[in-house]
């Protein structure tokens, strides 16, 4: 059998309110033991933001051992739907307003990596010495962008830069992109909330993941972002991919198998 971590990953993780804001309304997890990193970043201000946010936490958080990488995403979605669902319940409560929660999912099972995604929270690949962003945002900007109605000039001081176009408990049904992709010992992925990409310029970042290791990693990010201002919270969570010992490996595979008995 294949085993669902063929990899080693060491994780790091911080979030901080930043300098403007009262409360958190960021949330992350890290479940390497599932192959399951994420952070969610929720909007509608105090009861409503970070209730969306924890809530799509609490709900990946059960997404259990997978046997394969599509059976990962297929535990992932039902979960993100089922928390779509708690937050839609949640703003009939408040009086219809809108409450919800951009989502930044990597998923790692066997050689195989997923990014699932919705909002402006990003995922960043570090390989060999180059930082590539693998999402996409859903903003309006970005839109305007692709569609060539707007130059990068142009979207730089856009008025409507940080509205975004999707986002968990905002429409009846989930709406999410997914990449795949396959990992390689040596590969470091960022996930962050807009609140660092508002004051880091991706080389600054590349060059903090090639110097350090994840958790001092994400503890520099957090640092120099609180001290550009940090206008909004900020959240990090970065982990290294190495490869697993061949004991450990086999170590998990009975893991594995005990868990489907």
């Amino acid at each position: 059998m294949t085993n669902a971590l063929q990899f080693g990953f060491e994780t790091g993780l911080a979030t901080d309110v930043g300098c403007r804001r009262e409360i958190n309304e960021d949330s992350l997890l890290a479940r390497p033991d599932l192959g399951l990193w994420v952070v969610a970043d929720g909007m509608g201000g105090h009861a409503a933001g970070d209730f969306a946010s924890q809530t799509i936490v609490r709900y990946l958080d059960t997404v259990g051992c997978a046997v394969s990488p599509e059976d990962l995403v297929a535990r992932t979605m039902e979960r993100l739907h089922r928390a779509n669902d708690v937050i839609r319940a949640r703003s009939a409560e408040l009086g219809g307003s809108t409450i919800g929660a951009t989502v930044v999912i990597v998923l790692a099972h066997g050689p195989a990596f997923s990014c699932i995604w919705a909002g402006d929270s990003r995922v960043y690949l570090h390989r060999a010495g180059q930082l590539v962003q693998q999402t996409r945002d859903h903003t309006e900007v970005n839109a305007l962008l692709a569609a060539g109605t707007i130059s990068e000039t142009e979207a730089e001081n856009w008025p409507r830069k940080n509205v975004i176009t999707r986002a968990v408990g905002v429409d009846d049904t989930v709406k999410c992109d997914q990449i795949q992709g396959q990992l390689q010992s040596g590969d470091v992925l960022l996930l962050c909330s807009d609140g660092l990409t508002e004051h880091m310029k991706d080389h600054e970042i590349a060059q903090c993941l090639a110097a350090l290791p994840p958790q001092q990693a994400c503890d520099e990010l957090i640092r120099e972002t609180l001290a550009r201002g940090a206008k909004d919270n900020v959240t990090v969570v970065a982990l290294r991919c190495t490869q697993a010992p061949i004991g450990e490996v086999d170590a998990l595979d009975e893991d594995v198998l005990d868990d489907l008995a």
